[in-house]
């Protein structure tokens, strides 16, 4: 074991050239550990008021007249349930043919049923709302948190005061405390992927918690955190947009979800592919290489940073995407940018979805879940950035 961990922490792979790890002992980062259990304890303390929030969210969605209960619930049926739970979820034709004539129902009927019951299994309005308040109340307070705590940096004016005296420079309180806070909120959305909707972009959702956790880990590490605050604190300004534009949505708030969509696209894609390759990349890059030089962890950082901005530019497409195909359905009624019909990240089915694949005769009016109660057919982009 002493061996596997003498090889992790190899000094040349972590630090810059002619620096060690006894080089550190003399900074003000050994001090950190003295005070880590009182960081933690107002960590978990940020979390607790944060967590409080969920109980305040349920009497503001009754207050928007948001309904506890989800979708509509399909009848019971032992047969059909049977073939849910233990065969498939997603029935083929020659199986909806099989079922038709053993129940002697047709197959739009079962067709509806297996979507009723695939919906039934996925949470209400009302718990999609406090959800969507919770990350709003977070996002809200890291970012207010990171603004505050840059204004008064000389790296926010000066990226180039991110590598000056590298290796050297202090932890301070105010700074691990951020760092603590945005990494176990990571981890948090991280895991709780798995018992989550898993959702059509599940493996890229996944990649971005895992490379963001990496990217807080290696520059926590190897004392990058300048820069890590300043990447950190760029990629929350957008999400507060977001989980607000939703909030709206589920209020059946219209107009104002319009305007935060619009908001949020404009917020995304200048800070995302205007402001982080031109001030983060070009100072981690560039600078960095200048000042310091390049080393193996410098490497995998900026190798982490380029693949974030690999997901930000495809993110960014599908937000263009879901605006155009909002605005060119708006032509004809309203426009919801969070409401287009079959997204990539649709969670709620609605019953369109599957009329097309029949033929004309087998089609007929029927009481969908398509719009009930704000729900959302489509989000623009992932969750959390």
């Amino acid at each position: 074991m002493a061996g596997i961990l003498a090889w992790f922490w190899n000094e040349r792979f972590w630090l810059p050239h002619n620096v060690t790890w006894a080089d550190l002992k003399n900074t003000e980062i050994e001090i950190l550990h003295i005070i880590f259990d009182m960081k933690m304890y107002k960590s978990n303390k940020a979390f607790f008021v944060i967590g409080c929030f969920r109980f305040i969210a349920r009497p503001c969605a009754l207050g928007l007249k948001i309904q506890a209960n989800g979708p509509q619930k399909a009848q019971p049926n032992a047969i059909l349930e049977k073939v849910f739970t233990a065969i498939t979820k997603h029935p083929d034709e020659k199986r909806l043919e099989g079922l038709s004539k053993q129940l002697d129902w047709d197959v739009r009927t079962i067709q509806r049923w297996f979507r009723q019951r695939r919906n039934q299994e996925k949470p209400s309005t009302l718990a999609r709302f406090c959800e969507s308040m919770w990350r709003f109340t977070f996002y809200l307070y890291i970012f207010t948190y990171g603004v505050r705590f840059l204004k008064k940096s000389p790296w926010l004016w000066n990226t180039r005061e991110c590598w000056y005296n590298y290796p050297y420079q202090p932890l301070t309180v105010d700074l691990h405390y951020y760092y603590i806070l945005e990494l176990s909120f990571y981890l948090s959305l991280l895991f709780s992927q798995f018992t989550d909707i898993r959702r059509k972009d599940f493996l890229l959702m996944f990649l971005h918690h895992v490379a963001t956790i990496c990217l807080i880990t290696f520059s926590y590490v190897n004392n990058m955190a300048r820069v890590g605050t300043l990447v950190m604190c760029l990629h929350d300004a957008a999400d507060v947009l977001l989980e607000a534009a939703k909030m709206a949505n589920y209020g059946k708030c219209q107009r104002l979800c319009n305007v935060l969509f619009v908001m949020f696209a404009l917020v995304f894609i200048s800070s995302r592919l205007g402001v982080y390759p031109v001030w983060i990349l070009n100072s981690t890059v560039f600078e960095s290489w200048e000042i310091v030089g390049p080393y193996p962890s410098w490497w995998v950082f900026n190798v982490l940073l380029v693949l974030l901005q690999a997901l930000h530019t495809f993110w960014s497409y599908l937000i263009v995407r879901i605006a155009c195909r909002a605005i060119s359905r708006g032509k004809a009624g309203k426009w919801n940018p969070l409401h287009v019909s079959k997204d990539d990240r649709s969670d709620i089915e609605s019953s369109s979805d599957e009329d097309e694949v029949l033929p004309p005769s087998q089609k007929h009016q029927t009481n969908g879940t398509n719009g009930t109660n704000g729900y959302l057919s489509s989000s623009p982009c992932p969750d959390e950035h």
